[in-house]
């Protein structure tokens, strides 16, 4: 699915590796000037040079998305820079696994600061620049974490619980400026090496297989091509199936 248009502006956080590096070079693929975003400055070099060896240079930009002024900063460069945007695509996130009784208040703080209020300011902050130039698409990076959850992970998933609410009431809100945001919620994608994976990872899944970075990459075409103008509010969940499978102990 084409994001059809040598002028498409894409912005991508958590674009140093996995899921947001495949990303960076798909959308580049389709004719995208893409702008990356991450916290990690060698990881987000690393994406920048394999972006150039595709013959095109990015713009790109260490940001703690933790860090509000910092966002904002990000999005006054990108207006100096290039005074548009037409697709944010807010992937940038991580977790804590920790017994409750263990989490600090500032370990909880982080998670949310990142995952779920720099999904906020990023989108708030991308809305304004989309909103000057006539429209634009948003997709907010959620997780089946928001559906289901495995014990010690309350930050995670209460911040991915966050952007699915965010994401429909932002939808509503950008609606009248022509602004489209939907989430997509991942299940296992693995982003290191497929081939150690073992016949029953693949086999737990209605699917038979684990997914990779180029699912996710596929479900963000749909959401940002232009003719898919009546998708808006909506959570994609590529999971495999995982969230529709019963499972019982025998």
């Amino acid at each position: 699915m084409s994001i059809k248009g040598q002028q498409q502006h894409a912005m991508i956080t958590g674009a140093g590796a996995g899921i947001g590096r495949q990303l960076a070079l798909a959308y580049v693929q389709q004719g995208a000037t893409v702008i990356l975003i991450d916290k990690q400055e060698e990881a987000l070099h690393e994406t920048a040079e394999l972006v150039r060896q595709s013959g095109v240079d990015p713009l790109w930009r260490t940001v703690d998305l933790s860090d509000a002024n910092a966002i904002i900063g990000c999005f006054n460069w990108i207006e100096e820079s290039v005074g548009k945007l037409d697709i944010l695509i807010n992937n940038a996130g991580f977790g804590i696994t920790k017994p409750i009784f263990d989490l600090t208040i500032e370990e909880w703080d982080s998670v949310i600061h990142t995952n779920l209020r720099g999904t906020f300011l990023c989108a708030r902050e991308a809305a304004k620049l989309m909103k000057k130039g006539g429209s634009g698409v948003i997709v907010n990076m959620a997780s089946t974490r928001a559906l289901m959850s495995e014990p010690n992970t309350e930050a995670y998933s209460a911040s991915k619980g966050g952007i699915l609410a965010l994401t429909h009431a932002l939808a509503l809100s950008l609606g009248p400026d022509r602004i489209r945001v939907n989430a997509i919620s991942p299940g296992w994608i693995e982003t290191g090496n497929y081939s150690a994976l073992k016949k029953s990872d693949h086999e737990q899944h209605p699917s038979q297989r684990v997914g990779k970075p180029e699912d996710i990459v596929r479900a963000c075409f749909y959401l940002t091509d232009p003719d898919n103008d009546f998708v808006t509010g909506m959570n994609l969940v590529v999971d495999g199936g995982m969230t529709r499978k019963m499972i019982y102990e025998e």
